[in-house]
């Protein structure tokens, strides 16, 4: 059926509702009082049947602005709900469910009142439906919170810190801008050491446009690297990736965003941003940072032993050296400024772990 035949049929029940509406409150009002005043019963039946004429014509007239306000206000409260997380809008239902439930009762007490207690059920309801969601919206966590601790399987889900560590594998992982246009992530995939869904937030994905559009041709090209890193994951990775549509406008940053989005979803957030790291972990998020794995799992070298490298540039000392393994560990050869561009055997001397890796401080053999 054609939208232009629905609102044609709408407008003639309106014009009959109206119509209906205006012979029943004829009938009731104006019939005896007008043969009181000497009218005859067929002038009485002209003016039924011109206020109900009158009144269908109004109905048609009323129908057309009745319906644009309605499809206005219908579309306006969906682009609210279509904004609103899944939680948010679970929050406020449930909030209302509760406020309705008092309502009536606290309604029902007060409907015995004398003159005023037929419309208290009414107030009741809009003043506790509304203190409702005000309420479910607010402490939509608390409540969330409260019924899944009921069910004792998705307690390790929800344990915050370290205490999370049974429930990683399955546990949503939210990654940022970072650690996409790294694009270890997908290695790291390939092997089968991350499971559980990858989470790709929109709002991320905004950041990637921007970078990928930017005049500066550094930021353009690691802004182009990340989006061919995501279609890899998408269409090349077994692994399930989902793209989150949530977004809060009340947010302006996007490490905030996603550190809300991992709450939200019970999940982790994926990244190899510092500061988001340190950021994530006083919220109490847990947090998969990949350069944290690769220091991990570098090869681990003790004072004493001895490796070939190939010194390629002075150190900030004077007469040192600098070398670098496969992996990028940087090695410091103390007196090393004299075998620049040679290869030389070392003995390690020492080893710091700093925030950006591991640091190796070795000797040259003679």
């Amino acid at each position: 059926m054609k939208l232009s035949l629905v609102k044609k049929i709408i407008r003639a029940l309106m014009g009959i509702l109206f119509a209906v509406g205006a012979f029943y409150l004829v009938t009731m009002i104006s019939p005896l009082l007008l043969l009181q005043m000497g009218w005859t019963q067929k002038m009485v039946g002209a003016l039924l049947v011109g206020c109900m004429l009158a009144s269908f014509i109004l109905g048609l007239l009323v129908a057309a602005p009745l319906m644009n306000f309605v499809v206005s206000v219908t579309k306006w409260l969906e682009s609210k709900l279509q904004k609103m997380s899944t939680q948010d809008l679970l929050g406020a239902v449930l909030g209302l469910i509760i406020g309705l439930i008092v309502a009536v009762i606290i309604g029902y007490a007060l409907s015995f009142l004398p003159i005023i207690g037929s419309y208290m059920p009414f107030f009741c309801c809009l003043i506790f439906g509304y203190l409702g969601i005000s309420l479910g919206l607010k402490k939509r966590d608390e409540m969330f919170g409260l019924l899944t601790n009921l069910k004792k399987d998705s307690n390790k889900l929800k344990t915050k810190g370290k205490n999370r560590a049974a429930g990683y594998c399955n546990m949503p992982k939210v990654l940022d801008t970072s650690v996409i246009i790294d694009g270890r992530i997908a290695d790291i995939c390939k092997t089968g050491f991350v499971e559980g869904p990858l989470v790709i937030p929109n709002f991320v994905l905004e950041e990637l446009r921007h970078i990928a559009d930017s005049s500066d041709s550094l930021k353009r090209a690691r802004g182009r690297r990340g989006l061919d890193m995501l279609n890899i994951i998408r269409k090349e990775l077994d692994i399930e990736v989902e793209i989150s549509n949530i977004d809060y406008d009340d947010i302006s940053e996007v490490d905030d965003k996603l550190v809300r989005l991992a709450q939200e979803l019970y999940g982790c957030v994926v990244t190899n941003d510092y500061n988001l790291n340190k950021v994530a972990a006083l919220q109490e998020v847990v947090v998969l940072n990949i350069n944290e794995l690769a220091n991990a799992i570098k090869p681990v070298v003790l004072p004493g032993e001895t490796m070939v490298v190939t010194v390629v540039k002075e150190g900030k000392e004077s007469n040192q050296g600098v070398a670098y393994l496969d992996d990028g560990t940087m090695i410091v050869v103390e007196n090393g400024r004299r075998l620049m561009n040679e290869t030389v055997q070392v003995s390690v001397t020492s080893v710091i772990q700093t925030n950006a890796g591991r640091m190796i401080f070795a000797r040259a053999l003679d």
